[in-house]
């Protein structure tokens, strides 16, 4: 349910093929939520099912035709209850601080090995974050209310990866104490 109202809420900044939604996850929420082809094009079809979006055929110009959805009034009534509700909670699905519950099993080299390589791609993750806040302008949250909140979930991710960067950096401490 949460990626289709990802995907309205795509669709109402603009129109897209689902090419076009994939590489805005890939660009943006795959920061926040993941999804791949199949789930996003498999979404697509049922909220066009649904009535929530429509699609437009293009003709190629260079090619085939092009599939173009867009956001019906009923999607952006769905888009709007979603927006307004209260928050859902969802449980936190982590793999790394499964293994990281049952490392006991692990020796510290081993261990220190996990925690590494975790922290490796949080850096690499926060520093991808930093460079597109870097080339990302900040609004004024009264002349782009939407851009704003796009560009402080960005500030999220940062702080996200920032603090869980210092929790590994706490643990490898604590594993290398004499």
């Amino acid at each position: 349910m949460i990626l289709a109202r990802i995907i309205l809420g795509f669709l109402s900044l603009q129109p897209m093929t689902g090419y076009d939604l994939m590489r805005a996850f890939g660009s943006s929420a795959t920061y926040f939520w993941s999804a791949d082809k199949a789930q996003i094009y498999r979404t697509l079809a049922t909220l066009v099912a649904d009535g929530h979006a429509r699609i437009e055929t293009v003709p190629g110009t260079h090619g085939p035709d092009r599939a173009v959805h867009h956001v019906t009034p009923a999607g952006r009534v769905v888009l709007r209850e979603w927006l307004a509700s209260d928050p859902d909670r969802q449980p936190p699905r982590d793999a790394f601080l499964a293994r990281v519950f049952f490392a006991g099993e692990l020796d510290d080299a081993a261990l220190a090995r996990l925690i590494r390589s975790r922290r490796g791609d949080a850096v690499a993750v926060r520093d991808e974050l930093m460079e597109l806040r870097a080339r990302t302008a900040h609004p004024d949250p009264r002349a782009d209310r939407a851009g704003w909140l796009r560009s402080m979930t960005l500030d999220d991710g940062i702080r996200d990866h920032t603090a869980h960067i210092a929790w590994l950096d706490e643990l490898l401490a604590e594993l290398e104490e004499p």
